[in-house]
């Protein structure tokens, strides 16, 4: 095999930007427009973030491509004709949230194991099959994360004959598809046949093939027991015979069909597939089809909060989720860095990710120093990160965004905000806008994590207090101290000093604010977050008038 090495595309010291590297050597081959790039996923379990790495990775090379003037077509393929195995654990609606087998018509799958995702009702009753409504899943996903991508059907490609030519020429060398797999599986042997019927009784995938016979373009069988798994998925004995339509070719045979159905240029894929079916394919594609396969690439999993992505074990999240707690730019900016590297997306510090997206974003438009490779990643990759390029824009620090979602009060979250600097005098009401659209972001984050931001300050109504004379006074004391117009930290600084004089336990004085602001009795850091506040508004309540 003469391929590129899928570990090598995209490392380039000519290019700061891997995709660029990447587009470089597809181009070394001179292909025809449109270029295409591919993905792939079997509709099993919750669609989710994990599924993104194909998608975003693939996006980031073809706007390298666009760039330089080709047209290019990104296309995802469900591989819905592929059996289920298992019955997952969770769904997801469409709206993206995940539920438990009880929510849903669980038996719809439980009764249809081992048949193709296309062939299963959907658990929600909302779309035409179970796989249908996983891809429409993908589909919104990608449309909000703002990825043009063509999402086809493995099952409507075989159903319109599409795969029909390509499943007859490995039919008619099946003596060569053997030998070349028989590297890979040591289950393949003599008798072994590179085609899957779906039993016309009972409708599962089968591997029972007695007889294929090219001249009449059909393949006889018997529905035979099929593992899956450490399980059994019983077959019902019919003997029958179907055409090359109504099965699928096995996967080591069906991915790089797929490469010579779309004319695929360029697909990255997980490290799993490196080891395993990335070689076979691409033996498969140069010594069966006689087809040169795609441009490759590896790119390493990611964590989620230090674990590995699982549906199964139910870490994961949706892109609805991520996308209530990110901007889409920030979003797809995880996946414009090497993808090599093996990171961890963390919810609990989601903030860091964030700070590192205002950088880059910082450093593309000269706000900040960087070095040289920074500079050029960051004018290759932004301008694909974000919907449009504009200098005027404001961001609002996450952490900060999430002090100002203690507050219901927008005209209030806009005054600190300005206040704080965050907002200029000049700032087009546009950026104003967007800045503050942070704020529900950051306040979904801190209700998600139940970090130290998730407070909710009560300034519509006074909670319900009473004090002791010596910690009324004291309160007293402090408002006089803010209405003197000192800062956060001074006022930080001044509640230890009040409650020292009066002989009041500090915590429990600290605790009569976090009563009087938060009706809680714990909050954040009282003195800097009062120093945040409208002086007169802090000034009233600590003298409990309203």
């Amino acid at each position: 095999m003469t391929g590129e090495d899928p570990y090598e595309v995209g490392s380039s010291a000519k290019r700061a930007f891997w995709a660029d590297a990447v587009a470089d050597v597809i181009e070394a081959r001179d292909p025809d427009d449109p270029i295409v790039i591919k993905g792939g996923v079997s509709p099993s379990g919750v669609p989710h973030i994990g599924h993104f790495n194909e998608i975003l990775r693939g996006y980031f090379v073809a706007e390298a491509l666009r760039d330089r003037g080709h047209e290019v077509r990104q296309v995802f393929t469900a591989d819905d004709r592929d059996a289920l195995r298992a019955i997952p654990r969770t769904l997801a609606d469409l709206d993206g949230n995940v539920v438990g087998l009880g929510d849903v018509d669980a038996g719809a799958l439980g009764r249809n194991l081992g048949k193709p995702y296309t062939d299963i009702p959907d658990p929600f009753g909302c779309c035409d099959s179970y796989g249908d409504h996983f891809t429409t899943l993908l589909e919104r996903h990608a449309e909000a994360v703002g990825v043009p991508v063509e999402f086809v059907s493995n099952t409507d490609r075989y159903e319109s004959g599409d795969f029909e030519a390509v499943t007859r020429h490995v039919l008619e060398h099946a003596d060569e598809a053997r030998e070349v797999l028989a590297e890979y599986q040591n289950k393949v042997d003599d008798d072994y046949v590179p085609f899957v019927p779906q039993c016309e009784n009972c409708g599962i995938l089968t591997e029972g093939v007695t007889e294929v016979d090219l001249d009449a373009g059909t393949v006889s069988y018997v529905c035979t027991d099929r593992e899956a798994g450490d399980d059994t998925i019983e077959g019902c004995g019919h003997e029958g015979t179907v055409s090359l339509r109504e099965g699928k070719l096995p996967w080591r045979f069906e991915w790089p069909a797929q490469w010579q159905i779309l004319g695929v240029d360029f697909e990255p894929f997980g490290k799993d597939h490196a080891e395993g079916s990335w070689p076979s394919g691409e033996d498969i594609a140069e010594n069966v089809l006689g087809i040169e396969p795609p441009v490759p690439m590896v790119y390493e999993w990611f964590t989620l909060d230090g674990d590995a992505l699982s549906s199964s074990a139910g870490n994961l999240v949706t892109v609805d989720e991520v996308l209530e707690l990110l901007e889409p730019e920030v979003f797809r900016y995880f996946f414009a860095k090497e993808p090599l590297k093996q990171r961890d997306f963390s919810i609990e510090h989601l903030d860091q990710l964030v700070d590192e997206f205002d950088r880059f974003e910082r450093v593309y438009f000269g706000e900040v120093d960087a070095d040289e490779e920074e500079r050029e990643r960051a004018e290759r990759a932004y301008p694909m990160l974000v919907d449009e390029v504009r200098e005027q824009r404001l961001r609002i620090p996450y952490t900060f965004a999430a002090v100002l979602g203690m507050t219901d009060d927008p005209d209030l979250r806009e005054e600190i905000a300005r206040r704080e600097g965050h907002i200029p005098d000049d700032a087009p009401e546009w950026a104003v806008e967007a800045a503050l659209a942070r704020v529900e972001r950051a306040r979904e984050w801190a209700r998600r994590t139940g970090n130290e931001f998730d407070y909710e300050l009560k300034r519509g109504s006074m909670p319900d207090v009473d004090f002791d004379g010596e910690t009324a006074t004291a309160l007293d004391e402090l408002a006089d101290f803010v209405e003197a117009g000192h800062e956060g930290e001074a006022i930080q600084g001044e509640i230890y000093e009040t409650a020292k004089r009066h002989d009041i336990p500090i915590g429990d004085f600290f605790g009569a604010g976090y009563r009087l602001f938060f009706d809680d009795d714990e909050g954040p850091k009282l003195g800097p977050f009062l120093g945040k506040l409208d002086r007169e508004f802090v000034v009233a309540r600590l003298r409990r008038e309203r």
